[in-house]
């Protein structure tokens, strides 16, 4: 009866010792997935913040791009993933506000997914070439009414190709679909590139993406999508313009794990973002390339979320812009 009850009980101290250990989060590696490519805007806010991050969190991280089908290749490794904090996402825009808008076959939904935190914002900017005659977004929604004019993107049924709709139906263009010419590219590059050479009229693209172009004086600014101001742009806001609905066009960089995280686990993350996105050099070298870096907690990030989704869904229902494909 004693050996029972002392096996017993040192059965009952080897659990708890095991749950106690268990509970020390993390004990090995992270993986983080970036759903895009290397060199783009989800790739290099990653990258940007892999240091502070993982000093914050006291264990490596290993970053790793699962790219394809618009960042849902990546978001599904994820959604699959044990939900025990050691895969985690860079989600992005386009994976988790333009994709579920836009795309009828999607393999997840936003609450396939548990945000931990939005940490960074993209403001989008509109741009023309100097050289084009457009001086302003009324200028612009003019030469829309006489004809001919487009807009580049980064691909059908990316955050460009909305973004140039919603832009165009809010400023009073009843059908861009038709109105406008919708010139899509292989990426976020080539779409500038387009507005560069003249193949397209304008785009609507991330603020990161068009910095250099702003500063060198080969793009001009005509509006930023914005509350507030955006460093480097000499436009004005949509705010100023009267367009307070696009705000809820920008871009945006979080992180998320499957579904079920546990409570301790998310708890843990918000401390560690915390502490990374207050590192000088990470804000600094962020905000040189046009973002804002806005840090959320879960229930923050949640509702922005959701609320740029159901502006984005909207949209779709409304032009027809869904892809059933």
């Amino acid at each position: 009866m004693k050996l029972r009850t002392f096996g017993s009980v040192f059965a009952l101290g080897c659990g708890l010792a095991a749950g106690a250990a268990m509970a020390e989060y993390p004990e090995r590696p992270i993986n983080m997935i970036i759903p895009y490519g290397a060199g783009g805007a989800t790739d290099i806010s990653a990258r940007t913040i892999a240091e502070p991050l993982g000093e914050a969190v006291g264990s490596p991280l290993v970053m790793a791009n699962v790219t394809g089908a618009g960042g849902a290749t990546g978001s599904v490794a994820v959604q699959n993933a044990n939900a025990d904090g050691y895969t985690m996402l860079f989600a992005r825009v386009g994976s988790h506000s333009v994709n579920p808008a836009m795309k009828a076959t999607l393999p997840y939904t936003l609450d396939d997914f548990r945000f931990v935190t939005v940490y960074e914002i993209n403001p989008v900017a509109c741009a023309v070439r100097p050289d084009s005659g457009i001086e302003s977004m009324e200028d612009l929604i003019a030469q829309v009414g006489e004809g001919g004019v487009s807009y580049s993107s980064s691909g059908v049924g990316s955050l460009l190709h909305l973004a140039g709709a919603m832009v165009l139906k809010e400023f009073g263009i009843e059908n861009p679909l038709t109105e406008a010419t919708h010139i899509p590219q292989q990426g976020g590059g080539a779409a500038a590139t387009a507005v560069l050479n003249g193949t397209a009229t304008f785009l609507c693209t991330n603020s990161s993406a068009l910095a250099s172009f702003v500063a060198n004086d080969q793009l001009t600014p005509l509006m930023v999508t914005t509350e507030e101001p955006v460093v480097g742009f000499d436009a004005p806001t949509a705010n100023d313009l009267g367009k307070p609905v696009l705000n809820q066009l920008v871009g945006w960089t979080g992180i998320a794990g499957p579904d079920d995280l546990p409570d301790d686990v998310a708890a843990k993350w918000g401390d560690w973002m915390a502490t990374a996105t207050a590192d000088e050099d990470f804000r600094s070298s962020m905000e040189e390339r046009g973002s804002v870096i806005d840090l959320m907690d879960p229930e923050e990030a949640n509702a922005f979320i959701l609320e740029q989704y159901t502006t984005f869904r909207d949209l779709v229902d409304e032009l027809g812009m869904r892809i059933e494909g």
